[in-house]
């Protein structure tokens, strides 16, 4: 399977967050526009495929919202609830199939998994780990994502993506500066 999107944050509640890319951005993009695309993410994280109704796309999205709100803004009452009574839906559960293999299994997928995700979401802004969410200093990208570099100062999502293009843009800059016949070390 190929990977549609992106993962790294550090934390399934912040890969979660980052299916609305470039949040904020005239580049802003909506990875989870349907079921379709909602069961993707699914069968990319979840420990099951999840086969999913068209409503659900629109509850997942409306938990992302709230899980982003939860991570960076003072929460309204409305938000804590919903993120509460989502978190009190049943989770995907293991079992142990005859040959050893480990399954997961939920009545509804699309659900267990909203259900993870919100529980992961009010795991993090309680315990130490929230101090080390940063947004990412790409040009156009924003992410979130969990900082868990010894000295605690990454600041892009993705080396390779972002902290790429800004080293380009800075290079190109002192290039552009040195004038000519000048070369820079």
């Amino acid at each position: 399977m190929t990977e549609k999107f992106r993962s790294g944050a550090g934390r399934l509640c912040l890969d979660f967050v980052r299916t609305l890319r470039y949040r904020g951005t005239p580049s802003e993009t909506e990875e989870l526009p349907d079921a379709p695309a909602w069961g993707a993410w699914i069968d990319q994280f979840g420990p099951f495929p999840a086969p999913v109704r068209p409503e659900t796309a629109e509850d997942a999205r409306a938990v992302r919202e709230a899980i982003h709100e939860l991570l960076t803004t003072s929460v309204r009452p409305s938000t804590r609830q919903r993120l509460n009574r989502t978190a009190a839906l049943p989770v995907p559960a293991p079992s142990l199939t005859p040959s050893g293999e480990l399954r997961w299994q939920a009545a509804d997928p699309a659900s267990a998994m909203l259900a993870w995700l919100a529980r992961d979401a009010l795991e993090l802004v309680t315990s130490p780990e929230f101090a080390k969410v940063r947004r990412c200093e790409g040009a156009r990208c924003g992410a979130l994502f969990l900082d868990t570099s010894r000295p605690g100062t990454r600041r892009w999502c993705s080396m390779g993506v972002c902290g790429n293009q800004a080293k380009k843009s800075t290079y190109r800059a002192k290039a552009g500066t040195a004038g000519p016949g000048r070369t820079l070390r």
